[in-house]
């Protein structure tokens, strides 16, 4: 029950249409793609809908997006993972190496997806606790600014030799008393600027370099932790400001209230029920029909990865995790290969094949300025903090992505990446001089498009290292 309110909470219980439109508002075009992902995601709500003895037994649909660079492959997983709340990794399969050769092992992926899912966990809980923790920070921060006083309580030689003290009682409930007043004065931010000393720990570590054969941190055995343990901890004191101790004192409050323990369990449970792994340039670990050199750890990488896919329990520092119903996304262009090359059991385990389409010269214009995200809008938003007015005509817009669309089909196709590379081009001088122009309202129109951006284009050598 608590697994299937988890999902339900993550999911906020979207139908694939509500998933598709929400996607739609961050990315262009690619339905197929986003149709995919987003039956993949709600086959999980699903999946906590069956009974229990049924539930176990049904396994993710991964998918493998295929396509060029730049046509929205990563966007879509990426938002797909923020939708559903869930611990989300992207990583090359490029950077694995068969097991014995030097590189990174797969089951370093469940570990990093891990430690994500801890640090979501771990901040949800200090948020609960947030409130509580202010108010004892608070305290403190009072305790430092007005230490509770002593008065030495003289009666006869003897215990003045023994120094014996009496602590004075302040009733802190006093609105009148000078901790209130502090208080009052702390909140309204009057105290902000004096200076006070606190004790923090000395998060300094003895300087031992360790040389170990490549992979060994991959055990994730953490030597600081270790060391931590045995070596006794040290505090040291730091002058700061009342505004930078309230929030060191909260951080510290907060880490005190939360628990760690059940955060990992809920991080383990999330990175099991939740998880996804945007596993890149898949075509790269495709082995040729070589049965020598590179080729052969390209498909040790697949056979290393099998396992994972399928299922299996990968020891991490936090405990065992399940990989059974990690959602795995693989994506590629496949151009020199197909997805037919890879082993047949890793097929098997990604049954959705997803075909995403090129980018249009259309698909450009509406990039430039129909998502939340658009890069016009982005551009807009920097200059208006220089309080300057960036206007573009439509005929600028269409002039922006023909040029854009004409780099790609001449030189290296990197889809909408080509655009981000054309805007900056586009705008150096006003970005340059935004500070000093006098000019508050600035127009982009058809002709001074072509008037930055033409020679670049017309001369390849020069537009192929700056566009």
């Amino acid at each position: 029950m608590q697994e299937k309110d988890m999902v339900e909470t993550a999911m906020k219980v979207l139908t694939p249409r509500e998933i598709v439109s929400e996607l739609d508002k961050y990315i262009v075009g690619q339905n197929k793609a986003k149709r995919s992902v987003a039956i993949a995601l709600r086959n999980r709500w699903r999946r906590q809908q069956v009974p229990k003895e049924l539930r176990d037994e049904i396994a993710p649909k991964n998918i493998i997006m295929i396509g060029p660079t730049g046509v929205g492959k990563t966007e879509i997983a990426r938002r797909l993972a923020r939708l559903a709340n869930s611990p989300f990794l992207k990583i090359e399969a490029s950077k694995f190496t068969e097991v014995g050769y030097v590189g990174r092992d797969v089951e370093s992926m469940i570990r990093d997806l891990t430690e994500l899912a801890v640090n979501m966990a771990k901040q949800e809980e200090q948020e609960k606790v947030e409130s509580k923790a202010m108010e004892s920070a608070e305290d403190k921060l009072l305790d430092i600014l007005l230490p509770k006083p002593t008065k030495g309580i003289e009666r006869n030689t003897e215990e003045k030799r023994e120094g014996m003290l009496e602590v004075v009682k302040i009733e802190p409930t006093d609105p009148d008393s000078t901790r209130e007043k502090l208080r009052r004065l702390l909140r309204k931010g009057k105290l902000d600027e004096r200076y006070v000393e606190l004790e923090v720990t000395d998060k300094a570590f003895p300087l031992i370099e360790i040389f170990s054969s490549a992979g060994l941190e991959e055990m994730d055995i953490n030597v600081k932790e270790i060391f931590g343990q045995i070596l006794p901890s040290k505090t040291k004191k730091r002058r700061v400001k009342v505004k930078e101790a309230s929030e060191i004192l909260t951080e510290q409050e907060s880490q005190r209230l939360i628990d760690f323990d059940k955060v990992v369990e809920k991080a383990i449970r999330g990175t099991e029920q939740n998880g996804i792994i945007f596993l890149d340039e898949l075509d790269k670990v495709v082995g040729r029909e070589s049965t020598s050199g590179p080729d052969v750890s390209r498909e040790g990488v697949q056979r290393d990865l099998l396992p994972i896919v399928e299922g299996s329990t990968v020891l991490t520092k936090y405990g065992m995790v399940k990989t059974d119903h990690i959602l795995f996304i693989a994506s590629g262009a496949f151009h020199g290969s197909k997805p037919s090359d890879l082993l047949p059991e890793l097929q098997g385990r990604f049954p959705i094949r997803v075909e995403l389409d090129p980018l249009t010269q259309e698909d450009f214009v509406r990039i430039l300025t129909e998502p939340q995200n658009a890069l016009i809008l982005q551009y807009k938003a920097l200059l208006s903090t220089e309080a300057i007015r960036l206007n573009f005509t439509e005929h600028a817009i269409a002039e922006i992505a023909r040029m854009a669309y004409e780099v790609n089909e001449t030189m290296e196709n990197i889809g909408a990446r080509r655009l981000h590379t054309v805007m900056e081009a586009l705008l150096d001088d006003i970005s340059f001089n935004a500070s000093d122009t006098g000019e508050k309202e600035i127009t982009i129109d058809r002709d001074y498009v072509r008037e930055k951006l033409s020679e670049i284009l017309e001369d390849v050598n020069l537009s192929r290292y700056i566009l």
